[in-house]
């Protein structure tokens, strides 16, 4: 599967399958009534849009640290150098800032991302060239972005003849996943249970077949069938957090899966 940096790899089909198993854990079971859904859905964004404070500061802050490296790789895409990229992808989030442009953002619409690049696709064709980012705002420092790891990061990725929008979809799936991955590691970390979560984290992906929970269990000192009920328990965690993810950038509960399916199609061969 997955998050970019977080050492579980896989393909979107299988990670999807494994992680949205049929039954009782059917995913549009899990976590999509109305009234869950309801204080959840576009929260972040619509904290971000609203007049400034720290609540907002920091919605605007998280939306930036999820999105920024898509689209900067986007642009990168696109034929900009890595410079004007850089400046463009600045120029950007100050103007989402300054503008407070995320209000024109409508959760009937769909979704942020959509959205998000829309905005993007607008900005670079009608708005603003390297020279007016200088000009106008390019050269203050609105977000802390690591654009030295940015690039390192742009350089490795593959070079095919994927589209820039494509390439955009696939950074924000591996971005989010990444993120996710992060949290529930931090939640495995606050119960004293990190040797856990390292040791398993590799059957996010569907592994564990052909004596793979017998082995894992020697390791870490547990029978297989405790490997099995842990295992499962840790997918579960990680799809209750994913699809609270999901929730905050869609219009509606029925789009959670959706998207979920999208976001694993996105990373897929």
């Amino acid at each position: 599967m997955v998050p970019s940096r977080g050492g579980v790899v896989g393909d979107g089909r299988r990670t999807y399958n494994a992680l949205m198993p049929a039954g009782d854990d059917d995913p549009g079971r899990f976590g999509s009534g109305a009234g869950q859904f309801a204080t959840t859905h576009w929260s972040v964004v619509l904290a971000a849009g609203s007049p400034s404070s720290d609540e907002s500061r920091g919605a605007l802050a998280e939306l930036c640290g999820l999105y920024w490296y898509p689209l900067y790789a986007y642009v990168r895409r696109r034929g900009r150098g890595a410079e004007e990229a850089q400046d463009l992808t600045q120029s950007f989030f100050a103007r989402l800032i300054e503008k407070r442009a995320v209000q024109a953002a409508d959760p009937r619409r769909g979704r942020f991302r959509s959205f998000l690049l829309g905005s993007l696709k607008h900005f670079l064709a009608n708005e603003w060239d390297r020279s007016r980012a200088a000009k106008r705002g390019g050269g203050r420092t609105v977000l802390s972005l690591d654009v030295e790891d940015a690039e390192h990061r742009y350089r490795l990725e593959p070079a095919d003849d994927v589209t820039a929008e494509k390439l955009f979809e696939r950074r924000w799936a591996l971005t989010l996943l990444d993120l996710v991955l992060g949290r529930l590691r931090g939640q495995y970390v606050r119960d004293g249970k990190e040797r856990v979560f390292d040791g398993l984290k590799g059957f996010l992906g569907g592994a564990g077949e052909g004596g793979g929970y017998r082995e894992k269990g020697e390791q870490l000192g547990m029978t297989e069938s405790a490997v099995k009920v842990a295992v499962h328990r840790l997918r579960r965690r990680y799809r209750d957090l994913l699809r609270e993810r999901i929730a905050q950038t869609v219009a509606s509960p029925e789009d959670v899966d959706d998207e979920i399916r999208h976001l694993f199609a996105a990373i897929g061969p």
